[in-house]
């Protein structure tokens, strides 16, 4: 029977350890923290130590900083040691499912009302070990880069001009840091860099600018690490700047609700703070536990809400950056009206810390309202989902917050690799998978207009079935749905992932070609965000296959440029399509992006190898 002391250090346990997950949360993704529980049976009296420790780089955990609490007693023989490394919160089961509200003409529930997605709890039987990632390199010797000879090597000297500017807990040479820094989260591309900084403010970004530009020292600048491109580490031995620990929030306006803050807050983090003054951040992205705003910024994150927030480039009101000279631009405005000159701030969104390093924003921030309805919903066909999205803007307009879909392949997977995923719609496979989320002030009004649009659309054979959230557990339990597509994947094997922006009428066309194209050598999956046209086309295999990327590259490059899509919808070019833009963009458009790229970075240090062909940056 478990006595008091042992019931009070489990308690203790779980808090300190949820607490922990919750700052270093990643949907789908493997984060970098360690959680270990020591017991010590021969001290007096007995004791537990905890240790809680952050192996990422740029993932920081300032509430365990500097905690001391002395040891906790415990009863002898109750101790033991458990670990896990690399614990993966989305392998947290939820709550099981309760029974769902079926919509029809005659029956209304009672809904509760929910704000927005929750945070995994903690069970202490739940703790698995992350799944094993299918590795392969994309270094240099795969994308045929090399090394641009003008830079320098790192020497003792540069050495101790860091430590000089930064103090030496900032100058990070450990190989185990380093390994973590130096690698992408999907462990597709790494590079060799020999050097971490990590500034604690724009002076300190500046100082190492200007030294390095200085030197001809190449720089990649870091947040959160959680891109999909390549874009956030080194492709050689370019020094790494993690802007992680500037995660300060300078000043919310509670009338206009804008924001300034810190390049390294993380999203998860603003987005709490917000909820506290009634506003929320205007994206929400499954890697919103660890991406840093900064990080968001710079490569024009769009995520689940674009279709009712818009894109970055018009909430973002001012940044501030630092150029590779060393210069700091101060763009950090807060009006929402300024016509004067060119608006700069524009170049550095979405540039991918390729023209300089994001140090601070200030982003305009909607209010947080009060009523929330999320419908999980059965289509037969693709034809049927855009039908169904037409409909939504017309008949749910205003409080139409996030339309999404999955196809029947990406169901499948997500049942039989996720833990604790359960298909809203038992009773069958359907082919196609919507989630309408409505968002507004008037519960009852909201509820209502959901249910009439959605009555009307299942009369109309638009919806085969369908189920409505009752309550926050459920509405999670949807969201898991969408949102485990990308753990589903890993857990799968060998993964090529692909973003494109597609008209919305051929967008699907895509995904059945590349089927009839790879037969039975692959699974294709097709998912995303419908309601702005961004397709998440995944290629799925047991492993790595020249043969099989030789299949989809650079067909699906082409047959994009073929309908005037994007090859980058919200992931970026980073190294994975740097030569690829001239599918997107005319050569005398690329010409113009090199030019400006020169002017503010003559040396090419700022993250290289990215964004633009290294064949349009080199002197002629």
């Amino acid at each position: 029977m478990e006595t008091s002391h042992s019931s009070a250090t489990r308690k203790l346990y779980q808090i300190l350890i949820a607490s922990a997950i919750q700052r270093c949360r990643l949907s789908g993704i493997l984060c970098g923290l360690t959680v270990s529980l020591k017991g010590f049976y021969d001290s007096h009296p007995p004791s537990v130590r905890i240790s809680i420790s952050d192996t990422r780089a740029g993932s920081h955990l300032p509430e365990f900083q500097d905690l001391d609490h002395g040891s906790v007693p415990i009863p002898a023989k109750k101790w033991g040691i458990f670990q896990r490394s690399r614990i993966s919160p989305k392998n947290f089961p939820k709550p099981p499912l309760k029974s769902y509200d079926k919509f029809n003409p005659w029956r209304h529930g009672h809904p509760m009302k929910y704000h927005g997605r929750i945070l995994h709890m903690f069970n202490e039987r739940s703790l698995i070990a992350a799944p094993r990632i299918h590795q392969r390199s994309f270094g240099s010797a795969c994308r045929n880069v090399q090394r641009n000879p003008s830079f320098s090597t790192i020497d003792s000297d540069d050495i101790s001009y860091f430590r000089d500017v930064l103090g030496d807990k900032s100058v990070i040479q450990d190989v185990d840091r380093l390994s973590s820094a130096n690698i992408d989260w999907m462990h597709k591309y790494k590079g060799s860099s020999q050097l971490l900084l990590l500034p604690k403010d724009t002076e300190e970004v500046s100082k190492i600018l200007h030294y390095c530009n200085s030197r001809k020292l190449a720089v990649v600048p870091q947040g959160g690490n959680t891109g999909l491109v390549g874009g956030s580490v080194p492709v050689f031995d370019e020094v790494i700047v993690n802007v992680g620990s500037m995660n300060k929030i300078i000043s919310l306006d509670k009338v206009s609700g804008i924001l300034k803050c810190e390049a390294g807050c993380i999203l998860e983090n603003l987005d709490l703070f917000l909820a506290n003054e009634g506003y929320l951040m205007p994206i929400d992205l499954g890697a919103k536990g660890s991406c840093q705003i900064g990080g968001n910024v710079s490569t024009n994150a769009g995520g689940l809400h674009f279709v009712h927030y818009g894109s970055l480039h018009g909430n973002v009101l001012g940044l501030e950056v630092v150029l590779a000279d060393g210069t700091v631009l101060d763009m950090l405005g807060s009006l929402q009206k300024d016509n004067t000159g060119y608006d700069l701030k524009h170049l550095f969104i979405g540039s991918e810390g390729s023209l300089g390093i994001i140090t601070k924003v200030s982003i305009l921030t909607p209010p947080r309202l009060s009523s929330t309805n999320l419908a999980f919903l059965a289509c037969k066909d693709y034809s049927s989902c855009q039908k169904l999205l037409l409909k939504a803007k017309r008949g749910l307009g205003e409080v139409l917050s996030a339309f999404e879909f999955l196809d029947k392949h990406s169901m499948e997977l997500v049942l039989s690799k996720v833990e604790g995923a359960r298909n809203p719609l038992p009773s069958s496979l359907h082919n196609f998978y919507i989630l309408i989320e409505t968002t507004g002030t008037d519960e009852t009004y909201d509820r209502a207009k959901l249910e009439t649009f959605l009555v009307n659309s299942m009369e109309g054979g638009l919806i085969l079935d369908g189920a409505i959230a009752q309550d926050i557990n459920q509405a999670s339990s949807f969201w898991r749905i969408r949102e485990g597509i990308t753990e589903a994947l890993l857990k799968a094997g060998a993964v090529y992932k692909y973003d494109l922006s597609l008209p919305i009428e051929k967008l699907y066309e895509i995904v059945e070609e590349m089927r009839l194209r790879l037969g039975s050598s692959a699974k294709v999956l097709g998912y995303g965000h419908l309601g702005d046209g961004n397709l998440h086309l995944n290629v799925s295999t047991t492993h790595y296959d020249d043969n099989v990327f030789a299949q989809i590259e650079p067909f699906i490059y082409e047959w994009t440029s073929a309908h005037r899509g994007s090859i980058s919808a919200e992931h970026g070019l980073g190294l994975m399509k740097a030569d690829k833009i001239h599918y997107s963009k005319s050569t005398e458009i690329v010409r113009l992006m090199a030019s400006l790229k020169k002017l503010l970075d003559p040396n090419g240090i700022m993250n290289p190898y990215k964004v633009l062909p290294q064949s349009m940056l080199q002197d002629k």
